[in-house]
This record gives structure tokens, C-alpha cells and sequence, in this order.
């Protein structure tokens, strides 16, 4: 395979399992009865609709269309089937969302260095992840807000302490200085 192929391979990937976070988030925001926490994940859900958008637009740069690969399918659908289904509890499914949520971030992460340390066409052409693997990677900080509240409530029957959705925003506060930092110094 040519380094273009492989990278729309991935990309294909990326793309297919952007609309598996958009998929999950909608059961969740279902599933869920804490305002908070709804009010976080139709945020991160809009924000991952603008995402798929910009994934969208990575691969239309590119130039050269890839499937999904089988393995990346079969692991979509165990995931959409796991969201769906009642074997699972709500701590698990955000538990299991935010694994998919890392997973989605180290890979647009390595697809962006990957392209940039090809050429520049391709490092062109992925450009529209940057946002995409910085929201992804602010998204993750809230989700271990939901799991620390999900998990607590489900495991010890209490409710956490209310003090951690503070430290969770000073958390991304400072990821969004540091990129800030960065995006204005290169």
C-alpha cells in the first residue's frame, strides 16, 4: 500500500467511528437523567457533528477514497450493539465511550504526524483534524468528570462531590491555553 492509501485507510476509520461517538452520545444523552451531564454530552455532540464535518473535509483534501477497514467495522458494530443493548450499565456505556473517545483521539493525533512527516500535500489535507483532535482531546477531560459522578453514584449509591466539575473545567481550560499556546507560536 502507498503511504496515501494507508492514511485513507485510517481516515476511512476515523470517519466511521466519528459516527459511532455521534450514534453513542445521542443513546446516552437517552440513558442519562443528570442535567449536567446531558447538558456536557449534547456539547460534546454538537461539537463532534462540526467534527465529522471537518473529517469530511481531510478526506475530501486527500484525494483518494478508502473504506473502512473489516476489523474497524466488526469493532463499530460490537460497539453500537454494546450501546444499545441492556447488558451493559450506564457507568459501563460511559466507561466504554470514553475508551472510544481516546481511541479516536490518538488516532486522528497520528494521522495528523504521520501526513506531516510524509509531505506537505498530505500534511495539507489533514489540517482539519487539528481542531478535531483538540475538542477530542477537551472531550476527554469532561468525560472523566461523567465517569467519576457515573461511577460513584452506581458503585457507592452516593452522590460525588459537586467540586470536581470545577476541576474538570480548570482542566480544560488549561488544555485550551496550551493550544492556544501553540497554535499561535507555530
Amino acid at each position: 500500500m502507498t503511504d496515501t492509501t494507508n492514511i485513507a485507510t485510517k481516515l476511512a476509520d476515523l470517519q466511521l467511528f466519528q459516527n459511532v461517538l455521534i450514534e453513542s452520545e445521542q443513546t446516552l444523552i437517552k440513558e442519562t437523567s443528570d442535567d449536567t451531564i446531558r447538558e456536557r454530552l449534547e456539547k460534546i455532540l454538537n461539537q463532534d457533528r462540526e467534527n465529522l464535518s471537518d473529517i469530511q473535509k481531510a478526506v475530501a483534501k486527500l484525494g483518494t477514497n478508502a473504506d473502512a477497514r473489516s476489523v474497524s467495522q466488526a469493532h463499530a458494530e460490537k460497539v453500537k450493539e454494546m450501546m444499545s443493548g441492556s447488558e451493559l450499565t450506564l457507568f459501563d456505556k460511559f466507561f466504554e465511550f470514553e475508551l472510544l473517545k481516546h481511541q479516536q483521539t490518538m488516532s486522528g493525533l497520528v494521522l495528523h504526524k504521520a501526513a506531516q512527516s510524509l509531505d506537505d500535500d498530505l500534511q495539507d489535507a489533514m489540517e482539519p483534524l487539528n481542531k478535531v483532535n483538540f475538542e477530542n482531546r477537551a472531550h476527554q477531560e469532561i468525560l472523566k468528570g461523567v465517569l467519576y459522578f457515573a461511577g460513584t453514584r452506581e458503585l457507592a449509591g452516593v452522590e460525588p462531590d459537586m467540586g470536581l466539575w470545577a476541576s474538570v473545567e480548570q482542566g480544560i481550560a488549561a488544555l485550551k491555553g496550551a493550544v492556544g499556546s501553540a497554535t499561535s507560536s507555530s
